[in-house]
């Protein structure tokens, strides 16, 4: 079988930071630092990735890259008296994905565009780059793509904020998850299970009620 040129990008990819491609990666990081967090591209830097989520070379398409800070939330500390256990600085950290916030700052930057997706490009000690993609729901290129026009629906504005994109729904349990507890399909199954065995709540509101003494 013949190996298309997207295989052996995702191959180098693997490790991103061994052989030539890291004497690379640690070139772009130098550079990448030294310019505002979000960027617009002349063309994706894993041009696999991009492919895979949608992007054409074409008009009503561009590139953004994210620059998002690592770790945790933090937080001032306190003036006011209080022990160092109650002062909460330490053990803050979002609920979101750096990802899912890379994307809705890029958003908040282009607001007549909508977030097909994004992809990890790089990180170092501070910071985790990321490359989005935005489509422009209003140009005619866009309309006219039977593939890509399903994005100028109406349903389909804000997508990033809803929690729409591969980020978000990973963000919200709804890929796969191996079975983790408290996702959203674990919760279906559990539900589900529960209904089955006749063990909710609904199964017992029969015999909650109280017969009227005669």
């Amino acid at each position: 079988m013949v190996k298309t040129m997207y295989h052996y990008i995702a191959e180098a990819w693997k490790r991103p930071y061994e052989g030539e491609l890291g004497k690379l990666m640690k070139e772009r990081l130098i550079e990448w630092r030294s310019q505002p967090s979000i960027v617009r591209i002349e063309r994706p830097t894993r041009l696999d990735r991009a492919r895979a989520l949608g992007y054409e070379a074409k008009q009503g398409f561009i590139v953004v890259r994210a620059r998002v800070r690592k770790g945790g939330m933090r937080k001032q500390r306190p003036n006011s008296g209080r022990r160092p256990k109650r002062m909460g600085v330490y053990g803050y950290a979002p609920a979101k994905s750096l990802q899912l916030i890379a994307e809705e700052r890029v958003a908040r930057k282009y607001p007549n565009m909508e977030v097909l997706g994004s992809y990890y490009v790089g990180e170092d000690g501070l910071h985790k780059y990321f490359e989005v993609i935005l489509v422009d729901p209003h140009h005619p290129a866009i309309r006219a793509d039977k593939d890509i026009n399903w994005v100028t629906h109406p349903s389909q504005r804000g997508r990033v904020f809803r929690g729409k994109t591969m980020a978000g729904r990973r963000m919200r349990g709804l890929l796969r998850s191996r079975g983790l507890k408290g996702t959203h399909k674990w919760k279906w199954r559990k539900k589900s299970k529960e209904r089955r065995l006749r063990r909710r709540h609904e199964a017992s509101r029969g015999a909650r009620l109280i017969a009227p003494k005669e």
